[in-house]
């Protein structure tokens, strides 16, 4: 069998689930009748439009009970403000995106628990994590369905079963970990003062008085990013504290040190459809910067990541997201072992 299926979108007329239960119906899997199976997904920020419908994550459910298992779907908790930094308040953006027990036919659940203190520290002993804290959701299940909305990144260039893995299991503390080596620098003159940036920043470090400009206590900031993502000036930019490659290397260190942990059973989806600028992490429109091509499952998240920017070609990422090291995810998986 190949290591990689590619199921093309059928028609024009979303969602593409005929699409997706045929490559189901094609893959091989590692699960056995009883198994507990976890669905990493994204449910989507509140506000977002760009997220990808319950309908493929319903389909997902449906065909892991009709091979015996029992799946449930999962995610973890966020560093920014909005609809997911709690787990109260993700589990509310999740119904209200569609998101429920009822619709889906299996559980949902915060990974990272509903106060956030349901975290283990795996082994990683890479170059910039010994270890990484993630979600305990190793002991919910013995098999796992990484499913991912591929679509662009503004610091990773693109997200994909890579991402959805290493910041879609870590906790806070690890997604933090991650994003330190960047904060925001402002441009005055595109800057109309209107105030987004200390609106929407979690640990208020973007502070603004009338009539000046917004300060930013880069001792607060915690580098999510959120205040770039939604300045509707494009007026903050990305200062990098290290070498941009060094967010590129700790995302695959985190993700490789869960795999190491997951690996032996395990599926991984990517949707090329819907895809947007920016990752579902945002609220607002996310303009579409590409066609729907169709699903691509595999068995190594690297690999199918890999396979999924051949059939979209990175010039679509480039083109919004210039400049950015995605390459040094490839080289350094392979220099790691993963």
């Amino acid at each position: 069998m190949n290591d990689f299926i590619f199921e093309p979108v059928k028609g024009k007329t979303k969602p593409y689930v005929e699409s997706l239960r045929q490559l189901l119906k094609n893959i091989r899997h590692p699960f056995a009748a009883g198994d507990k199976v976890g669905i990493k997904l994204h449910w989507g920020e509140r506000g977002n439009k760009g997220f990808l419908p319950p309908d493929y994550a319903q389909e997902i459910a449906a065909w892991l009970m009709n091979c015996g298992a029992k799946p449930f779907i999962f995610d973890t908790t966020v560093l920014y403000s909005g609809g997911r930094r709690t787990a109260e308040d993700s589990l509310k953006t999740a119904a209200a995106h569609g998101y429920t027990t009822d619709f889906l036919g299996c559980p949902l659940v915060i990974a990272d628990g509903m106060d956030g203190r349901n975290v283990i520290s795996i082994p990683a002993g890479y170059k910039h994590f010994k270890t990484v804290q993630v979600g305990n959701v190793f002991d919910m299940a013995q098999g796992f369905v990484i499913f991912s909305h591929f679509k662009g990144h503004m610091v990773s260039l693109f997200g994909g079963a890579v991402k959805n893995i290493s910041m879609g299991f870590a906790s806070r503390a690890q997604k933090q970990r991650m994003h330190s080596d960047y904060h925001p620098v402002l441009e005055k003159k595109k800057c109309s003062r209107c105030g987004v940036c200390a609106e929407i920043c979690p640990t208020k470090a973007a502070t603004i008085s009338e009539p000046d400009y917004p300060v930013y206590d880069l001792k607060k900031c915690i580098g999510c990013a959120q205040c770039i993502a939604m300045c509707p000036e494009l007026a903050l930019q990305i200062f990098w504290n290290s070498d941009m490659t060094v967010f590129q290397e700790k995302l695959i260190e985190t993700a490789a040190a869960v795999w190491k942990k997951i690996k032996d059973k395990v599926i991984v989806i990517n949707s090329l459809i819907n895809i947007t600028v920016e990752c579902d992490c945002l609220p607002g429109k996310n303009p579409l910067i590409g066609p729907d091509y169709g699903f691509i499952g595999g068995y190594h998240p690297v690999a199918v990541d890999a396979e999924s920017l051949k059939v979209t070609g990175p010039g679509i990422f480039e083109k919004v997201h210039p400049g950015i090291p995605w390459q040094r995810q490839f080289s350094y998986a392979h220099e790691i072992g993963f």
